[in-house]
């Protein structure tokens, strides 16, 4: 399996990325005046350009207002926030430890399109610091950095990457409402989370599409995940380091102006590192997906087929498992909603946990104008992680909820103040980190001032 996977890292991109680059495209013809232009991917679609469908385009619904989509600006500031946890240490006693916090987090942000380029980097440092227990004082790290290139009319490159090194999962500039929904099969299981433990997580994506008719496309993506604690004291040997490699490829028919159909394969290697030893699970599954473009602001996908893995723990035999995937999403952007949604069934990494699982997991972010100057968010998130198990190890099976509420007004064009409340319940009976106290309540308010500046005025 290994050579499989070595074979399939490099099909996907190099070798695609030479062939597809030399292939000429077919002619451009003038886009339909009633053509909706759908941008649930960050590309448009028009009657002479595809888009890259949500499950096999890697990447993350924008849930923006329809009124609020730019390009080719320069954004900076600073954000002020406090926050009250009740449970910021685990396993300390017989019952949780609240503290307040005070951070700060300077953020700049960069957007620049071309005729042939788009380039989007966000780059936030931030310093904490708390009122009780200082020794719990940190310095975190938010960098994203998104590069697209188009080789020919029809041929895109895309690469990005994203970092994040923080000891408190919803401590960042969007709070609790910083989760992303995707529409993909597969990816990052974050969702599993130790009240206060220094974590560095970074994830990598690449892809190429080929548009090579009027109605079809074929595309690669390779994905990497690493997720690292670096004190493993603080998750008490009960979370592990882990990674992922994702390969895919795609085949996608345009059925009419509004509807695709495609077929994808997908491979996936998932590591996790407990003490004294490996699991590695690896899978293979061949995916029917189907893209609805219902209007210009709402979308729905979704995906099915069987997954094929096999599971190794600590050098013993392999154990086979064939289980089905599934999975559906949906994106609204209007001028006063936007929201998204996912629901998968699928076998993914662990998110720290002894080894990879088989997951049934969803997402939704809702954002809504209430007026010119008021606005309100929601997001959730569950899953519900069954570890795979060869050896006779600790059963780390369990669950994650976790919702957020907040509200923001907008007191002037740079200067904004939020309020929200996040609420965490977990339940993992064999993971020390999060069982003694599964629950974290955390309220807070922040206040950003930013200014944007148009790049080429």
């Amino acid at each position: 399996m290994a050579k499989i996977s070595n074979l399939i890292l490099r099909a996907a991109l190099v070798p695609g990325a030479l062939l597809l680059a030399g292939l000429p495209a077919w002619p451009q013809a003038a886009p339909a005046a009633d053509q909706p232009a759908i941008a649930v991917t960050g590309l448009v679609d028009t009657e002479d350009r595809m888009l890259a469908p949500p499950p096999v385009s890697g990447e993350d619904y924008p849930v923006v207002f329809s009124t609020e989509t730019r390009t080719n600006f320069l954004r900076g500031g600073i954000t002020f926030d406090f926050a009250h946890s009740d449970n910021v240490l685990a396993n300390t006693g017989t019952s949780p430890i609240s503290d307040q916090s005070y951070s700060i987090w300077p953020t700049i942000a960069l957007d620049e399109t071309t005729g042939r380029t788009k380039l989007a980097f966000s780059y936030a440092p931030g310093f904490t610091f708390y009122q009780q227990n200082s020794g719990l004082d940190e310095a975190d790290q938010n960098l994203a950095a998104d590069y697209q290139y188009r080789l020919s009319p029809h041929v895109t490159f895309r690469v990005r990457d994203a970092f994040q090194k923080s000891s408190n999962a919803f401590n960042s500039p969007g709070e609790g409402l910083a989760t992303g929904v995707s529409g993909s099969a597969g990816g990052a299981n974050n969702l599993v989370i130790a009240p206060i433990a220094d974590r560095l997580i970074n994830t990598g994506n690449a892809g190429i599409t080929y548009q090579f008719s009027e109605n079809a496309m074929i595309g690669a993506n390779v994905t990497f995940n690493n997720l690292h604690y670096p004190d493993a004291n603080q998750v008490l040997g009960s979370l592990y380091d882990s990674s992922s490699q994702v390969a895919s490829v795609f085949h996608s028919f345009r059925v009419s102006r509004r509807q695709y159909l495609g077929v994808s394969y997908q491979y996936q290697r998932l590591l996790a590192y407990p003490v004294g030893g490996t699991t590695e699970t690896q899978t293979n599954a061949v995916l029917g997906f189907y893209t609805w473009l219902a209007t210009s602001k709402f979308s729905a996908s979704a995906f099915a087929g069987p997954q094929f893995a096999a599971t190794s723990q600590l050098g013993l035999p392999d154990s086979h498992l064939t289980a089905p995937t599934a999975g559906g999403s949906l994106s609204w952007q209007g001028e006063r909603t936007a929201l998204a949604a996912s629901y998968s069934h699928a076998i993914t990494g662990g998110g720290g946990l002894i080894g990879a699982s088989r997951a049934d997991g969803a997402n939704a972010f809702v954002r809504q104008m209430l007026s010119k100057r008021w606005q309100a968010s929601l997001a959730g998130g569950y899953v519900d992680n069954r570890i795979i198990q060869v050896a006779d190890l600790p059963n780390t099976s369990g669950h994650s909820v976790t919702g957020s509420v907040a509200v923001q007004h907008q007191m002037t064009t740079q200067l904004a103040v939020q309020a929200g409340y996040t609420r965490l319940r977990q339940q993992y009976d064999d993971v020390p980190a999060i069982s003694l106290h599964p629950d974290t309540n955390r309220e807070w308010v922040t206040v950003s001032y930013q200014f944007t500046k148009a790049l080429g005025r």
